[in-house]
């Protein structure tokens, strides 16, 4: 085996210069919420500035992010794009439908485009498990969508 040195790309976790797009459901709102505060605090860290590098889009529910997504991605105007959202398991099938649906949308808005769309978009048994994932034991989900995005973008770039 030789010992050729791998060339290797990687994104960095700097937001600075990035302009980001975040779509968040109005459905379960409170979850929402702290996952776009979470998502806004890291871009902050990262060196964005929300007022100027961050367009946050509110939709009604999970099924419309994929919609705005694509929308905002087309648009060329965004250097990644953030899905904030909840999905909670009811009583009906309703739930697989609207999660198959976010998420299919959701991977096709962003090969579509080829602009990076971090998905954020809790699906959850329970409450108690989306409480968990928007700033519980589990951490945000928010925030770990807002680290992909940066450095998917920044990837994005040098790709």
């Amino acid at each position: 085996m030789s010992k050729r040195k791998l060339h290797r790309i990687s994104g960095e976790l700097d937001a600075r210069g990035k302009k980001f797009g975040i779509v968040v459901s109005r459905f379960n709102n409170f979850i929402g919420e702290r996952l776009l505060a979470s998502a806004l605090e890291a871009l902050t860290q990262l060196g964005a500035n929300p007022s100027r590098d961050v367009t946050v889009v509110t939709v009604p529910g999970a099924f419309e992010i994929p919609q705005a997504a694509s929308r905002m991605a087309r648009s060329k105007k965004f250097d990644a794009l953030i899905t904030l959202g909840c999905v909670i398991r009811g009583e009906t099938p309703h739930f697989e439908y609207v999660c198959a649906a976010c998420s299919k949308g959701i991977e096709v808005a962003a090969l579509e485009s080829k602009t990076p769309i971090a998905f954020g978009v809790l699906t959850c048994n329970n409450l108690e498990e989306a409480i968990q994932r928007a700033g519980g034991k589990a951490g945000n989900k928010g925030r770990d969508a807002a680290l992909a995005a940066v450095e998917m973008a920044g990837l994005t770039k040098k790709l």
